[in-house]
């Protein structure tokens, strides 16, 4: 049975009474799948077959299988979608691109999606192959592809889909910076959220249709804002944020989160929760009532076993990926906990190298990454996927955002904090250099940070990359999580430090003094 993570018995009530042609209809969703077919551990990544048996996973599309198939039993009148980004986030997506979302999505019935910002990190042509395979409409309301001619024609804006005797009118909608987070091309021109929704909604009720739903990738906050700037949307079901709603602790918002008649609602991320929103229209179109909750897919809900089967079969070919050449290290690579956590080491010098190598054309600087994420060295001679895999089997994300050079000093002294304790947080650095006094006081152990060869301006704005974990507080780095233009869904670390070692093969590991031990 699933776990119900709010049980909220006080639905939100719009208007009083029911009206004998009030229609109810059951919302599930899902969003940021990110290839999650096998079960994650708490941390989002890998569990092992030993933890899943013991109830320890969550998620899996072998869960999903059974939560919808449960959901859907629970109401004589549901429709499935998702918010987007079933692409990339494990080996699945790198080897079967989007072939094995398309399989599954087939078969747990979806209804509709929105295109996701990862759904073109392959380029059009990717997307259209996933297109072509899926038994349900792909929407894009907020971009001229007209000039693209793999999608022209064939991603639509919106659609309508009858469900129960009535007409819905379903819009999609996607990050207006997709051509700065992935690779849409450059014959796609993204444009403003709320001016193409409202543009589809005025086509969809001239049409004669009053329930209109938003399948939207742009994040909790710019749905507010479309829900607030727009007329005839009664519900969005968003993604892109892995925002959690609800009741629970870690909550951002109320499920639904309502901005005037509007309901929002988001399910996290990676198939840990399956969203269930109750929506009751009257006759008019005008919801008027919602109620729900995002369902944890905990070990308590079974597997279904045929899919467990199939997922184990697809996962034959991975293990080609696991020892696949994927280049040569001049020498050894350093990535010893008892080095890495203590000062500079060549791995650490290798993955920062990689991220900054990355986004260094979007406006970033500096590039840091906590040694607690380099979890093995690298052998001189060929280096496979596995290896790097073993150094980095986090699944852990690029993260972009922008902070002062008081900011950046604080997140250095909260790196070399706990030396003596060997802890994760050391910092592992690339575009600065700085002075670590050991035996100083934490939080005055740092001095002679420079960047780019001069010397930090506290005030001044710094473009920072490291992973998701560290850019949300983890290992003690809590100043980065309100910092301005995050975006935490880049890609996965272990691949950017894979091409990068390909890109610079034979790779030569090395350190250069860019953190200075006294």
């Amino acid at each position: 049975m699933i776990s119900r993570i709010l049980t909220s018995t006080c639905a939100l009530a719009l208007s009083a009474g029911a009206a004998a042609a009030d229609y109810s209809l059951t919302i599930l969703h899902t969003n940021d799948f990110h290839a999650r077919f096998e079960p994650i551990s708490k941390y989002d990544s890998g569990c092992s077959a030993e933890d899943n048996a013991a109830g320890e996973c969550f998620g899996g599309t072998a869960r999903l299988v059974t939560a919808i198939a449960d959901a859907r039993a629970r109401s004589n009148n549901s429709i499935l979608v998702d918010g987007g980004d079933q692409f990339q986030g494990t080996l699945f997506y790198t080897y079967y691109k989007g072939a094995m979302a398309a399989e599954f999505m087939n078969k747990l019935g979806y209804d509709a999606m929105t295109v996701g910002n990862h759904e073109f990190d392959d380029g059009p042509e990717v997307l259209r192959g996933f297109m072509d395979s899926v038994e349900f409409p792909v929407l894009m309301s907020n971009a001229d592809v007209s000039g693209e001619p793999l999608l022209a024609d064939v991603l639509m804006k919106s659609t309508v889909i009858e469900q129960g005797g009535e007409q819905i009118g379903l819009i999609g909608l996607t990050p207006q910076d997709t051509d700065e987070l992935a690779s849409p091309g450059d014959n796609i021109v993204f444009t403003d959220p709320s001016e193409a929704v409202q543009g589809e909604v005025d086509k969809l009720t001239e049409a004669g249709v009053n329930k209109i739903i938003v399948l939207s990738h742009s994040g909790y906050v710019v749905d507010q804002q479309v829900a607030a700037n727009t007329t005839g949307v009664d519900v969005i079901v968003g993604g892109h944020s892995n925002t959690l709603l609800g009741d629970m602790d870690g909550a951002a918002g109320s499920y639904p989160t309502m901005v005037g008649d509007t309901a929002i609602v988001q399910a996290y991320a990676y198939g840990k929760f399956l969203g269930e929103l109750n929506v009751t229209f009257d006759d008019a179109g005008v919801v008027t009532e919602a109620s729900g909750a995002p369902l944890l897919i905990d070990g308590q809900v079974a597997e279904d076993a045929e899919t467990v089967a199939r997922i184990s079969e697809l996962a034959q070919p991975l293990e080609e990926i696991r020892n696949k050449v994927v280049a040569v290290a001049a020498s050894a690579i350093e990535g010893n906990r008892d080095v890495c956590r203590a000062m500079e080491c060549s791995g650490g010098n290798l993955i920062a190298d990689a991220m900054l190598d990355r986004v260094a054309d979007q406006g970033i600087q500096i590039a840091i990454a906590n040694s607690g994420g380099i979890r093995a060295s690298i052998d001189e001679g060929d280096v496979t996927m596995g290896e790097v895999l073993t150094v980095l089997p986090f699944q852990n994300t690029l993260s972009t955002f922008f902070v002062s050079g008081e900011t950046v000093v604080a997140a250095l002294e909260n790196g070399v904090s706990q030396i003596e304790e060997g802890a994760g947080r050391f910092p592992q650095v690339a575009g600065i250099t700085f002075t670590v006094d050991p035996a100083a006081e934490a939080g005055s152990r740092v001095s002679d940070v420079m960047v780019g060869g001069e010397a930090i301006d506290l005030t001044a704005t710094y473009g920072l990359v490291s992973n998701n974990y560290v850019r949300n507080g983890g290992d003690g780095y809590g100043m980065f999580k309100d910092a301005a233009d995050a975006y935490d869904f880049g890609p996965d670390l272990a691949d950017v430090t894979a091409e990068y070692l390909a890109e610079n093969a034979p790779y030569a590991p090395y350190t250069d003094g860019r953190i200075a031990m006294k």
